[in-house]
């Protein structure tokens, strides 16, 4: 009896522990919120990290990642070779080939031609900062004001141009590395055009997953990249035939090199469209005069806007899926952490990881299902749906 009361007593004491315990512990949503600051925090310095190691070792990574973009796009013709019978190793190397040609020809017209043509865009650039002026002065601003906004003007619009005329072109042949770099960059386009489904089967099987799963994330990442810079350069070609021949029409000079960059540009989501309609519009300014300016204004605006909404989703498909807004937010942050590289991946990878967690949402939903006997939906997407010709 006096051990079944010593139980009892302890049992209500313990119970008023852990009540008073209870009364001074933070609540569950403040747990839960602490938890996933640290979480935050973390991820946070796992980026930072990530962009420290990328920028350490830019020199191997940079050609690295532009070797594996191009090898994602183009490996489907190295299928579609060996299908007619063209060994992997052959077809790789002539895939190869051809897009060294192609890289070669764009890389000389834009040298040979922006270098060239830089003086014309000196000038141009300067008549529009003194149409700048007059208005500015017309509209009732000071001398002064009017001057120190002429002279903003002609400060900054350098430095719009700059990456796309001069600094870029002078980097380039600044740069000891660039024959290693194109080098490393064509020697890693090959081996993944060759080797590119063993290499992708063995990372299936060490991404600490099951394999379906593994080859559910691989294969989401390789479709957006594939999808997002497919559409991507068709819609970059549009753009810059419509502004082009526009400039052609209106009279501005460098048509030709506005076209360019506008091709170029449209690679960055958002900042290159403005970055080439800025271009294009000083040109015209300088060049034309106001109104020729607004109606190529108008023309950029379409080019980027209406026209492109209609091409962008026959070219894309579900390629991307993102909204706007969320481009733009992701785009600027990867760009602040991680460079151009970050400008250029943050949107078809962020689209990749939207594609794989449907996808493997959907794959859970269907297992859970036939454990309860009942039928799959017939609508979700296998757990690894085939990449072809990879």
């Amino acid at each position: 009896m006096e051990t079944l009361e010593a139980k009892q007593e302890t049992r209500e004491v313990d119970a008023e522990r852990r009540t008073r315990a209870g009364t001074f512990a933070a609540p569950t949503w403040l747990q839960d919120l602490g938890r996933t600051s640290w979480l935050v925090v973390g991820f946070a310095l796992l980026m930072v990290g990530l962009a420290w190691i990328l920028g350490t070792a830019a020199t191997i990574v940079g050609p690295l990642l532009g070797a594996t973009i191009v090898a994602t796009v183009a490996m489907p013709l190295v299928g579609a070779l060996k299908r007619h019978r063209v060994p992997r190793a052959a077809g790789a190397a002539l895939v190869l080939l051809g897009l060294i040609a192609i890289a070669a020809l764009i890389g000389i017209a834009v040298i040979a031609g922006i270098t060239g043509q830089h003086a014309e865009i000196s000038k141009n650039s300067a008549a529009a900062a003194d149409r700048a002026q007059s208005w500015l002065t017309s509209l009732g601003v000071d001398q002064a004001g009017s001057s120190g906004a002429k002279a903003k003007l002609e400060g900054d619009v350098p430095k719009i141009i700059a990456a796309l005329v001069v600094g870029v072109i002078h980097g380039i042949k600044g740069i000891a590395s660039v024959a290693f770099a194109l080098s490393l960059a064509a020697l890693s386009t090959f081996f993944l055009l060759k080797d590119g489904p063993s290499m992708r089967q063995w990372v299936d099987r060490h991404l600490g997953v099951p394999v379906p799963v593994g080859q559910t994330v691989t294969g989401g990442v390789i479709r957006s990249l594939r999808g997002y810079f497919r559409g991507v350069t068709i819609v970059a070609l549009f753009n810059a035939v419509v502004v082009s021949l526009g400039a052609l029409v209106l009279g501005v000079p460098l048509a030709g090199t506005i076209g360019v960059v506008t091709f170029l540009t449209a690679y960055i989501p958002f900042i290159g469209a403005f970055v080439a309609g800025a271009f294009a519009v000083i040109i015209a300014l300088g060049a034309q005069g106001t109104s020729t300016a607004l109606v190529m204004l108008v023309i950029v605006l379409l080019a980027n806007g209406l026209l492109q909404n209609l091409l962008q989703p026959f070219a894309m498909g579900s390629a991307l899926d993102l909204n706007p807004l969320v481009v733009l937010v992701i785009t600027i942050g990867a760009g602040c952490l991680l460079g151009m590289p970050g400008l250029v991946l943050a949107a078809p990878l962020t689209s990749a990881a939207v594609h794989i967690s449907r996808d493997l949402t959907a794959a859970r939903a269907d297992a859970e299902l036939s454990v309860n006997g009942a039928e799959p939906d017939p609508s979700h997407q296998p757990v690894a749906p085939p990449v072809a010709s990879v």
